[in-house]
C-alpha cells in the first residue's frame, strides 16, 4: 500500500497533523510521502499563501473572521469563487504526479488540499480528510472524499448538516505524535525540566506566540494561590523578552521554541492556551483542564464554543480574566476533577494509530 499525504503550508497544525500520520504509517512500515501541495504547484504561490495566513490571522483577524463567517453562510464571496476554480486549475496540474507516483490511498490534512483532489475524478483509490479543528470548516461542503476524520463523534450532526453523509464519518480524533499519548507523572516531568514539583500553570499560545501573554502572565502573578508558571512563547521574541523581565516573586520559568511540549503538558496541572485544533487535541490527550485566550475569529471562534459547551474549558475575557478562570480552577476541586473526566472522555490520544488500523483493514479487505 502506498499513501500520499498531502497538505498546505500555512499555520503550523496542518503540517504536524501530516507528520504524525506519516511517522505512524512509516511505523508499520507502510510506503508514504508527504507533499506540500502548493508548494509542489508554485512556490511563489506557497510563500504567499503561508505569508497571508499569518498576516490575516495575526493583524487581519477580524476580516479574516468575516470571510469564515461569510462561508459559514454559504453565501458566494469572491475568495469562494477564487477557491473553487483554483482547485480545478491545480486539480489539473497534480494530477500528473499522482499518475507518476501510484499512490493508493491520498490523505488531506487541508481543505484546499481536499477541493483540489476533489477535482480528480480518475483516481481510484481511497481518499480522506483530515478536518483538524472541533469544528466542520464550510470548505469542506465542497469536497467529495471517500472518508472524513473528525476530532469527535460529538462532530457527526454537524459534518451531516454540512452536507457529509455521516457513513463516510470517522470520529477517530485528530492525529497527533504518538510522544502525545504516552504519560508521565507530574513528579517525573517537572524532574526532567528542572522545575519544583508543585502546582504548574502551562501558558502558551501557538507557535507564533500570538497574542499578549505578558499582560495574561502579569495578571495572574496577582493572584495570591502557590502555583508556578510554564510559558512558551513559541518564535514571538518581543513576547519571551516582555515576560523575561517581569519582576515577582513567583517561579516563572518561559521558553521560546521548544520541541518538549509534551513533557511540559505531562508537567502541568492546567493549561492556559489558544485554541488551535492541534494544541486543544494535544491538551485533551495528556487530560489538561483548560482555559482558554486569544481565538483566531473562525475557526478557532468554533473551537472554543465546542469546549465550552462540552465543559471541557473555561474562556478568559475581559469580564473574566485569567487570574479569575485559574482561581475559579484551582481552588475548587468540583470543578477540576470534572474537567478532568469530560477531558478523559473526549481526548483521542490514539487518533493516529487507529487511523493507521483503518488503513491497514482497508488494504487487508481490497486484497481478499
Amino acid at each position: 500500500m502506498k499513501v500520499l499525504i498531502l497538505s498546505v503550508t500555512a499555520g503550523q497544525g496542518h503540517h504536524q497533523t501530516a507528520m504524525a500520520i506519516s511517522d505512524e504509517l512509516a511505523r508499520r512500515g507502510i510506503q508514504c510521502s508527504t507533499l506540500d501541495i502548493l508548494k509542489y504547484i508554485d512556490p511563489i504561490i506557497c510563500d504567499l499563501v503561508s505569508k497571508g495566513y499569518l498576516i490575516s490571522t495575526k493583524h487581519l483577524p477580524i476580516a479574516y473572521g468575516g470571510f469564515y463567517s461569510l462561508a459559514e453562510r454559504k453565501e458566494k464571496t469572491s475568495e469562494k469563487t477564487m477557491s473553487r476554480l483554483t482547485s480545478k486549475i491545480m486539480g489539473k496540474k497534480i494530477s500528473g504526479y499522482i499518475a507518476q507516483n501510484k499512490p493508493d490511498v491520498i490523505i488531506c490534512t487541508h481543505v484546499f488540499a481536499a477541493q483540489v483532489i476533489s477535482e480528480i475524478k480518475d483516481f481510484q483509490g481511497l481518499t480522506i480528510g483530515i478536518i483538524t479543528d472541533f469544528t466542520i470548516h464550510p470548505y469542506w461542503e465542497e469536497t467529495d472524499l471517500n472518508y472524513y476524520v473528525t476530532a469527535s463523534e460529538l462532530l457527526t450532526l454537524q459534518a451531516e448538516k454540512k452536507g457529509i453523509d455521516p457513513k463516510k464519518v470517522l470520529p477517530l480524533g485528530i492525529p497527533i505524535h504518538e510522544k502525545f499519548s504516552r504519560k508521565i507523572s507530574k513528579s517525573e516531568a517537572r524532574k526532567k525540566l528542572g522545575i519544583k514539583d508543585k502546582t504548574t500553570v502551562l501558558v502558551m499560545s501557538g507557535s507564533m506566540g500570538y497574542g499578549n501573554l505578558a499582560r495574561h502572565i502579569r495578571v495572574m502573578d496577582k493572584l495570591d494561590l502557590d502555583f508556578q508558571i510554564l510559558c512558551v512563547c513559541g518564535r514571538n521574541r518581543k513576547a519571551k523578552k516582555s515576560i523575561d523581565k517581569i519582576k515577582t516573586n513567583r517561579d516563572i520559568y518561559n521558553f521560546g521554541y521548544v520541541d518538549n511540549v509534551d513533557i511540559m503538558m505531562d508537567a502541568a496541572d492546567l493549561i492556559v492556551t489558544k485554541p488551535g485544533g492541534l494544541t486543544v487535541s494535544e491538551a485533551l490527550a495528556k487530560r489538561l483542564p483548560m482555559i482558554l485566550i486569544n481565538p483566531i475569529p473562525g475557526q478557532e471562534e468554533r473551537n472554543t464554543e465546542f469546549l465550552l459547551n462540552n465543559g471541557i474549558a473555561m474562556k478568559m475575557s475581559k469580564t473574566c480574566p485569567a487570574d479569575v478562570c485559574l482561581y475559579q480552577i484551582l481552588v475548587n476541586n468540583w470543578r477540576y476533577n470534572l474537567s478532568n473526566s469530560i477531558v478523559e472522555y473526549v481526548g483521542k490520544p490514539y487518533a493516529a494509530r487507529d487511523l493507521g488500523d483503518f488503513l491497514v483493514e482497508y488494504d487487508k479487505n481490497k486484497t481478499t
